[in-house]
């Protein structure tokens, strides 16, 4: 009995993994050697985030392993450097190497987490006001035109400069990875909202939302369970670039002093950090994470271009 009743579901995942291999995403894929060899990268990345205590030679947030002496030695292949430090060592004696490594699995945490709170907004309104309309709908996208009228630095830049002046740096510092996902996410969410209820316009006049309507199904329960997994594709695409936006704002936001501390590195506290010690000579501390953050960030916008172009029917030509 048990046999049986395994059969048809690896039947059913072998039909899926078969419809996969034969659709249009997959022959795209196989066919662009540049969204392979981005999509690669990308997975380098994550599994270096993941990975970062296995991987790094040296833990940067343990000060038992960071000795001040080591500041600034240059990259291994200089005539200064040293063979311990591949990519030498920062103004507080941290491996580099190392402190990239968790640097990244930080940007990374709050990119992604900043994506999944923005799209779980816009996606909630989008639904709502595309699908309820009238008075709710203009409502919700005046909402969204104000929001949109500022810029996510300048919302961020006021809001976290406010709460550090309020409450102190030192709790600022302990909660400043959940206040960089919440601010970046919250100031992003009409993007989502814009998009989804563009789509759910669409859907909601089509026959299969009547029929829905007609057999007594509830109105969360339509939006939810039938006209969003219909919206996935333009979400899809949105979510791979603005996760690369969303690194850019954090980004930005430790250069400007507002980001993650400097005992947890991020790529942008990292090149903050040692922006003041590019001219005199220790260009690595900036220059090598900078390069780190320029290729993620440019391997998830060409990854959203691709993205777009596949899942676009109006580009298909078959």
């Amino acid at each position: 009995m048990t046999q049986n009743s395994t059969l048809p579901v690896n039947n059913q995942a072998h039909t899926m993994s078969e419809k996969f291999f034969k659709s249009h995403f997959w022959h795209s894929f196989k066919i662009d050697i540049v969204a392979q060899l981005c999509f690669l990268v990308f997975i380098a990345y994550v599994f270096m985030a993941l990975f970062a205590p296995a991987i790094a030679p040296f833990d940067p947030y343990d000060p038992a392993s960071i000795d001040i002496m080591n500041s600034e030695i240059p990259p291994s292949w200089s005539e200064e450097g040293d063979e311990s430090f591949w990519l030498g060592t920062d103004n507080q004696g941290r491996d580099l190497w190392s402190t990239i490594l968790y640097g990244t699995r930080v940007s990374l945490l709050i990119g992604i987490g900043a994506v999944f709170l923005q799209a779980f907004l816009g996606i909630c309104i989008g639904l709502v006001a595309g699908y309820i309309g009238g008075r709710l709908d203009s409502f919700l996208m005046r909402m969204a035109d104000v929001q949109l009228s500022f810029s996510t630095l300048m919302v961020a830049i006021i809001f976290l400069a406010v709460f550090q002046a309020s409450f102190g740096t030192e709790l600022y510092q302990e909660l400043a990875m959940f206040m960089l996902i919440l601010v970046i996410g919250i100031a992003e969410w009409p993007q989502y909202a814009r998009t989804v209820r563009a789509s759910v316009l669409a859907e909601k006049e089509k026959e299969y939302v009547d029929a829905a309507r007609v057999i007594g199904l509830s109105t969360p329960r339509i939006m939810f369970r039938h006209i969003l997994p219909n919206t996935l594709s333009p979400i899809l695409v949105i979510s791979t670039v603005q996760v690369a936006n969303a690194i850019i704002a954090e980004a930005s936001l430790s250069f400007l002093g507002l980001g993650m501390p400097a005992s947890e590195p991020s790529l942008g506290s990292l090149i903050s950090s040692g922006f003041e010690y590019i001219f005199s000579g220790a260009w690595w501390i900036t220059m090598i994470p900078g390069i780190v953050l320029v290729l993620l960030v440019l391997v998830m916008n060409l990854l959203g271009d691709w993205l777009r172009d596949v899942l676009n029917p109006k580009l298909y030509k078959g």
